[in-house]
């Protein structure tokens, strides 16, 4: 995910900041992932309202806020712990 300019728009904010005046002064940004992009205004604002304390809050709800589609495959985690009854690949030893 690429914030293509964005992150040093919210490092030269000044702070505390409601999510409703971030979106009016910097909304039209766009952030770009995998498959597609969205502006500020669309991450934030499906977020609900919001008191941003500094940068990295800001940072943080954009990363948190993206949509599925910036994801890569839903729902797919080749971390997930085995079912019951599975053991998982037999550890080899190199």
């Amino acid at each position: 995910m690429r914030l293509n300019g964005t992150q040093e728009v919210i490092d030269a904010t000044d702070y505390p900041l409601s999510s409703e005046e971030f979106i009016s002064e910097h909304g039209e940004h766009v952030i770009e992932h995998a498959n597609g992009s969205e502006t500020v205004a669309e991450v934030l604002g499906r977020m609900g309202p919001e008191t941003y304390a500094c940068a990295d809050d800001v940072t943080t709800a954009l990363y948190t806020g993206v949509s599925h589609e910036a994801i890569g495959r839903r729902f797919y985690s080749d971390r997930d712990a085995y079912a019951l009854g599975e053991d998982g690949p037999t550890p080899e030893s190199f």
